[in-house]
Parts: structure tokens; C-alpha cells; sequence
């Protein structure tokens, strides 16, 4: 397998793991696909190999690092799933209360990367709450395949209740200052926007290429906007244009990066459609949009 590389890679491979990845086509098909680029002594299965998540040998901040505090704890969820398991995590030994962040997963339920994007944000000097939509039917299973299969079998409006839930959470938890932010990526961005139309008091929301709200209901956002989107993701970025219209018209505010050459899922580094640069520099707004309006 490391006989692959990314730049190797055409972009229709991307593709076609964007399709497989949002469950448009089954791994059966995926794998017959894949078989027409399967070339050169490159087989399907090292390209299955190469396309798949590295969760642990990706993971940046590790469970357990002592510069944490970081513990699963279960919430109540009255309108969604009853009770949900989450991430709980904040700096060791900070003092005062810190603002809050909500970090939201992809369509996989809690895995261990978005786990390690939590404990970043916890680091960087927040309370992060990352819930697991899949506590329901038992938790995220330890495989996206398996876990994407149960995520689509939730309801999406109890799911979101389940988001809703954590930020009152949050925002009442006694080390938290009451100002939350949220930050998704994919199906959690498109949870990010939601929770900017749902939830008035929100302070600050972050969606990386998640799927935009309804244009009707853009009139209600009241949160500060910080959007992420790759440019070659042409999937949702068709809903850009009339959600940034929308924006534009009732006098929103928001700040939208489209980062160049870069695929759906760009944040995400245990996956080869991870790229550092972009990855780290929208981190690094990120952190900085949450610092400004959570503090």
C-alpha cells in the first residue's frame, strides 16, 4: 500500500469515496468502481486500504493527556434520544469559566477522530461537548461502515433535538461561562447551521462543509457565522450560492472561506483527502472566531 500516493490519486477516486462515505452508492459498488483505477499493480483492496481512516495513527491529542480533563458523561435528551453519552473534556486545572464548544460528528456517530477534535478545542482553552447521536442504538460501534448504517437509521429530527439538548447542557454546566459555540463537520456542519436557526442565544457557529438551511429560514440566525468549504466539493457547495444571498439580504454575520483544491472532508486527517495546510489554517480560524466571541 505505500506504494500509493495521494498526488498519484486521480480525482474521480475522491469522488466516488464521497459517494461511498455519504452512503449514495453500497461497498459493493464502491469496490466494483474503484476496480477501473486499479491499475499499474495498484489492486482495489490497497486502494480500499489507502482510501480508509487511520484513526489511531492520526490521533493528535491523545485520551488521557494531562494537560486535560476529559471524562464521557450522559445527558438528557426529553425531544430527541432520551439519554446521550459524550465527550466531556476541559484544560487541567483551569479556573473561571470557559466558554463552550459543541463539537458535532459526521454521519458515523462519535469516532475517535472527532473524539481528538474535541480535545483540541478542550485544549485550546474551552469546555468541549462532543455527544454521540448513535447512544440510542447503543453507541458508535467501532466502524463507520457499521456506524453510518445506524446513523441513517435515527430519526434527523430527534438527532437534532439531541444537539439542541447538549447546548443547554452546556450552557449550564458550572464551569462553562454560558456562551457556546458549535462546531461541525459534514453532517455536524449541516448540524451547526441548524442549531444557528434553532437556537437564538447561540454565540458563535462553525460549519465545515455542511449542508445549508432552508433560505427561509435564514431570518432567524442571530449567531455569528464562520463557514468552511473545500472547492472541490461540488456536492454542498451548490447550496452556497442561495444560502450566501439569503445571508447577504438580511444582513447576517458571517465570514466564508472556500479553500482551493481541496476535497470534502479536508479537516479530517486520517483520511488521504486530508490536507494540512487548509486544515490547520481553518482550525486556526477557528479557534480564533471562538476565542473572540465565547470569551
Amino acid at each position: 500500500m505505500d506504494q500509493i500516493r495521494k498526488e498519484d490519486i486521480k480525482q474521480e477516486v475522491f469522488d466516488l469515496y464521497d459517494d461511498y462515505a455519504h452512503d449514495r452508492i453500497d461497498r459493493r459498488n464502491f469496490m466494483q468502481s474503484l476496480s477501473a483505477y486499479a491499475v499499474g499493480g495498484v489492486t482495489v483492496a490497497s486502494l480500499m486500504g489507502f482510501l480508509m481512516p487511520d484513526y489511531q495513527g492520526a490521533i493528535q491529542i491523545h485520551a488521557g493527556d494531562p494537560r486535560l480533563k476529559s471524562d464521557y458523561i450522559n445527558y438528557d435528551s426529553p425531544k430527541g434520544g432520551k439519554s446521550i453519552k459524550a465527550l466531556l473534556s476541559k484544560p487541567e486545572g483551569a479556573t473561571g469559566k470557559l466558554g463552550g464548544v459543541i463539537v458535532v460528528h459526521e454521519n458515523r456517530g462519535l469516532n475517535p477522530h472527532i473524539e481528538d477534535v474535541a480535545r483540541r478545542a478542550a485544549l485550546a482553552g474551552f469546555i468541549s461537548l462532543a455527544p454521540d447521536a448513535l447512544t440510542p442504538l447503543g453507541g458508535y460501534p467501532g466502524n463507520d461502515d457499521q456506524g453510518r448504517e445506524m446513523q441513517s437509521k435515527r430519526d434527523r429530527n430527534e438527532m437534532q433535538e439531541d444537539f439542541i439538548a447538549a447546548y443547554e447542557y452546556l450552557k449550564n454546566h458550572k464551569d462553562c461561562n454560558g456562551k457556546i459555540g458549535v462546531v461541525g463537520f459534514c453532517f455536524g456542519g449541516g448540524i451547526a447551521n441548524m442549531m444557528a436557526v434553532r437556537i437564538p442565544e447561540l454565540a458563535a457557529s462553525v460549519p465545515f462543509y455542511g449542508g445549508q438551511p432552508a433560505v427561509e429560514d435564514v431570518p432567524k440566525i442571530k449567531a455569528p457565522l464562520l463557514l468552511h468549504y473545500a472547492s472541490l466539493d461540488t456536492r454542498v457547495n451548490e447550496g452556497w450560492p442561495a444560502y450566501e444571498k439569503a445571508l447577504k439580504e438580511n444582513n447576517k454575520q458571517y465570514t466564508a472561506y472556500i479553500y482551493p483544491d481541496v476535497n470534502h472532508g479536508f479537516h479530517n486527517d486520517t483520511t488521504p483527502r486530508y490536507d494540512k495546510a487548509a486544515a490547520e489554517l481553518a482550525w486556526k480560524r477557528t479557534v480564533d472566531f471562538f476565542k473572540e466571541k465565547l470569551s
